[in-house]
């Protein structure tokens, strides 16, 4: 059963960018740049398109470059959440569609994006040119984790019914964090994103409800994915998340296990590589190794060429 409506920045006017009808809603999208096949970055749980706004500035030199915010997200209309990959994918390309931007594309997939962007692939191959998932999760994570994972996995499961508003003390802390991730950002952007991703603090929780339930089995039934380039890359830098719920031996095993998965995802098809960054955060690696996700995104437009 859905969770109710979060809440998004849909009242607010984005900074950049506009709104175009998709599924009998609003969803917001930013566009630059010419030419193709157009690369489109789907963001990981509680994260918006603009949070992506760096790389997506450089990719646009190269060609049509996208963000966008998933309904539910950001400054698009609000749904209910947690949604099915398909309904996520079909959206995107309604979306895609109405705002003029042709296939095939390159998906940038980032976590939870990542699922998205496979199930895409998987319901439009003829429209996918190339695959970029960053330190994405996979429905059979499980298989190549310790046997230690599943338990843990419980235990960081948060629990909305009981989870506190944060205080205003932990609400200034994290925007005194978030400003120093996002410096770079001009400031008319990283205001109103800051302020509108700390409204929306529960979204990321909200987005993967139904792993277990849902978004797994409907990854493992909707086949294989098409005969495209393929970059995945791997965050290997300390997840604080896990220091909180595991030892420093069982964070280590947690990684190595993730490098296998993703060495597995990239030999699932013929032109599959997987690229390491031994330092890169799970969640913001993008900011971090801006050029190296560029430099993987200009390696998948010539091999689709």
């Amino acid at each position: 059963m859905s969770t109710p409506i979060p809440v998004t920045a849909i009242d607010e006017e984005p900074p950049l960018g506009k709104r175009y009808p998709a599924r009998g809603r609003r969803l917001w999208l930013h566009r630059s740049g010419e030419g193709g096949p157009s690369v489109v970055f789907l963001p990981g749980a509680g994260l918006f398109g603009l949070h992506f706004l760096n790389v997506q500035e450089k990719t646009a030199k190269l060609t049509t470059s996208v963000l966008y915010d998933r309904g539910g997200t950001g400054w698009s209309e609000p749904v209910a959440l947690p949604r099915s990959a398909e309904d996520v994918a079909t959206e995107l390309r309604e979306l895609l569609r109405a705002a003029a931007v042709p296939a095939p594309y390159v998906l940038a997939g980032h976590s939870l994006g990542a699922f998205y962007a496979r199930r895409f692939a998987q319901l439009f191959p003829g429209e996918v040119a190339a695959l970029l998932l960053l330190d994405p999760g996979h429905e059979d994570i499980f298989d190549f984790m310790p046997p230690e994972a599943a338990e843990l996995n419980e235990k960081m499961k948060p629990d909305l019914a009981t989870l506190p508003e944060p205080t205003t003390e932990q609400f200034e802390a994290s925007r005194a964090a978030l400003d120093g991730v996002f410096a770079e950002w001009p400031e008319a952007v990283r205001e109103p994103l800051i302020t509108a991703q700390l409204a929306a603090w529960r979204t990321a929780v909200l987005e993967t409800l139904n792993f277990e339930s849902e978004l797994y089995d409907e990854l493992r039934g909707g086949g294989g994915l098409p005969d495209v380039p393929l970059i995945v890359y791997t965050a290997m830098g300390r997840n604080p998340y896990w220091a909180q719920f595991a030892s420093g031996e069982l964070e280590q095993a947690l990684h190595q296990g993730i490098h296998r998965m993703h060495a597995a995802i990239a030999a699932s098809v013929p032109r599959g590589e997987q690229r390491v960054l031994a330092d890169a955060p799970h969640q913001f690696l993008h900011v971090k190794h801006a050029d190296e996700i560029v430099q993987a995104v200009t390696d998948l437009l010539h091999q689709s060429a």
